[in-house]
């Protein structure tokens, strides 16, 4: 199979390499969250090695960051009480966490969760974090950009690997709200 976009070795639908994926992630695959279609989402099989977004436009070429997205998990405390939410933007963005999110989400502060609150919520590694698969109960904030891309690049629960799969298919996921200006 041939990805619709990047030029990978090994690219085949993400439903017949659940063996690669977390369990949550697989989970959400499995039972098509988001009513995701089969052959719109894709697994790549990487190197973990160059898993985070410099090596790995490097090794793969500087056109996929333009279709590329981090997704990261904010801790959002108010009144005593933390809450956490997933954001997604392009990868050559930052997230606006003390002033979009923190908005958006009604909270006092926000913040980074750390990488052990994050792993150990989502159930995923630290730097493949990915909204597939996410508690569903979170709120899923996706730039716009995001979401306007035909196909997307995205961490899929482990450093080995990335899923693809059409922006517009983030946000009918579990809590998922678009967001204007979420990436800087």
């Amino acid at each position: 199979m041939r990805a619709p976009l990047g030029d990978f070795d090994d690219a085949r639908p993400a439903l017949d390499r659940l063996d690669l994926l977390t369990p949550p992630v697989a989970d959400a695959v499995r039972a098509r969250v988001g009513d995701i279609q089969p052959d719109e989402l894709i697994f790549v099989d990487t190197d973990p090695e160059i898993a985070d977004t410099a090596a790995f436009v490097a090794h793969h070429g500087a056109a996929l960051l333009a279709a590329s997205a981090n997704c990261v998990v904010v801790a959002a405390k108010r009144g005593g009480e933390t809450s956490f939410a997933a954001c997604v933007v392009l990868s050559r963005t930052r997230v606006d966490v003390n002033g979009v999110v923190r908005r958006h989400l009604g909270a006092r502060k926000a913040s980074f969760a750390p990488m052990e609150t994050a792993t150990g919520h989502t159930g995923m590694e630290y730097g493949g974090i990915t909204p597939v698969g996410l508690p569903a109960d979170w709120p899923l904030l996706l730039d716009a950009s995001v979401v306007d891309l035909p196909w997307v690049l995205i961490g899929s629960g482990r450093r080995r690997g990335k899923l693809i799969l059409p922006g517009k298919a983030l946000a009918a996921l579990p809590g998922a709200e678009v967001v204007e200006g979420l990436g800087a």
